[in-house]
């Protein structure tokens, strides 16, 4: 069964429909409808938080407060950089030593991953 309706779309059924292809939307209507569609600011970010990379052991151990200490009078950067070449002088030490008793890649690796843990327990990268 049809219903009723002018040819201009404005009776019948449809009367009351703000934004048929007759009726263009206005004002009011224009700015309801565009907030019933809108999408919060930043909604295509993943929203989800992300992962950070966080020591366990941050502020325990031994030698935690003199590494924060140190850290707030030389400045973050610059500890950052002492430690860098810290880690990296550690590594080499280890490396030689790997060379010295004939340790493989592996073993070496291993004993590097040791180095870290045992820093992490005393402090050192707090």
């Amino acid at each position: 069964m049809a219903l009723p309706m002018s040819a201009a779309g404005t009776g019948g059924l449809f009367s009351s429909f703000h934004g048929s292809r007759t009726t263009p939307i206005t004002g009011g209507d224009r700015a309801a409808l565009s907030r019933a569609f809108s999408f919060p600011a930043g909604s295509s970010k993943n929203l989800r938080p992300t992962p950070m990379m966080k020591n366990v052991n941050e502020g325990k151990g031994i030698f935690a407060p003199v590494v924060v200490l140190t850290r707030n009078i030389v400045g973050t950067k610059r500890f950052n950089q002492l430690r860098g070449k810290a880690i990296a002088l550690h590594s080499q030490v280890i490396t030689e030593f790997c060379k010295t008793i004939g340790a493989d890649g592996k073993q070496r690796q291993g004993l590097i991953r040791l180095a870290k843990k045992n820093g992490e327990k005393l402090g050192f990268l707090a």
